[in-house]
């Protein structure tokens, strides 16, 4: 009960300071337990699985995550005294971060998108997806999709449900182009950017996030100077899209961090009271992007 009343303490700080959060509701790693820990929970209960990909199939895992899901959206925030579904300062809830399966997803998605909706219709929803495509689009998967190879999601096909209010797509050219130079790692991401750009525009007609992007510490040649230079030019890229058509909603780096968190670190770490040129490239874009705000009718 202590971990969920942590998360209480997040979301009231964040309403305290005036944030707006994406709440993830799983992950498709085993960090923080992800979905590996639903599979081994199974076993535990004498379930017959053979790999994670069961997570998305057995009957046994699909009711824990939607128990757990409803246990979420419902509670009762212990300092806010608000609902988490009734609650404004959640913008949006994610189905998972990084949703990975090596076969189709929809039927899963379909299933779990209903299951959020019918606890919270207040809320947008989202996949977490990283963007890669599919078995729909063969010549994306060819032009677009680091090395060319399939990843176990199909962007095009899997945003195609009511349910799901946005898209999004998460960016590590540093991890998955290995090896290559910079300047294809920038050919990479921009291009990435401008197709997921296009395909929510005028395909799925649903605003885009660009959920996660960030430079590893741990590629040979870093420096603060080029993470700083890669951040604002995807930055500018996503401020130009913004202001130019609207359906790009902003992009989130990966990963900001507190001073003592060092058994978190990923290469990706951000330490904003250690890094003061890295913050001020946050800063810079957020009043960009907050110039760019338009007032709700109501």
């Amino acid at each position: 009960m202590m971990y969920i009343q942590a998360l209480d303490f997040v979301v009231a700080e964040a309403r305290k300071y005036g944030m707006k959060l994406i709440m993830t509701l799983g992950n498709n790693w085993s960090d923080y337990g992800g979905k590996h820990q639903y599979v081994e929970w199974a076993k535990a209960a004498g379930a017959k699985v053979t790999s994670e990909d069961d997570f998305f199939t057995h009957p046994m895992i699909i009711f824990y995550y939607k128990d757990y899901i409803k246990t979420v959206l419902t509670r009762m925030n212990s300092i806010t005294k608000i609902a988490y579904k009734d609650d404004p300062t959640i913008m949006a809830w994610e189905l998972m971060n990084d949703l990975r399966y090596s076969l189709d997803l929809n039927v899963w998605i379909s299933d779990l998108a209903s299951h959020v909706k019918a606890f919270d219709d207040k809320h947008l929803l989202g996949l977490g997806m990283e963007g890669f495509y599919g078995e729909t689009t063969p010549g994306r998967v060819v032009y677009y999709n680091p090395k060319s190879l399939k990843y176990g999601t199909d962007f095009l096909w899997n945003y195609l449900f009511e349910q799901l209010d946005f898209t999004s797509t998460h960016a590590f050219p540093d991890a998955w182009l290995e090896g290559e130079s910079e300047e294809a790692k920038r050919t990479f991401m921009n291009s990435w950017l401008s197709v997921h750009w296009t395909d929510s525009d005028k395909i799925l007609r649903k605003p885009l996030i660009l959920g996660a992007f960030g430079k590893s510490s741990k590629v040979p040649g870093y420096t603060v100077q080029a993470r700083d230079s890669d951040m604002n030019e995807v930055y500018l890229e996503i401020y130009k899209y913004a202001k130019s058509e609207g359906t790009v909603g902003g992009g989130l780096v990966w990963q900001i961090m507190g001073e003592g968190m060092e058994s978190y670190y990923d290469g990706f770490q951000i330490v904003l009271s250690k890094n003061p040129s890295t913050a001020n490239v946050i800063h810079n874009q957020s009043i960009r992007m907050n110039a760019l705000r338009h007032p709700i009718a109501t």
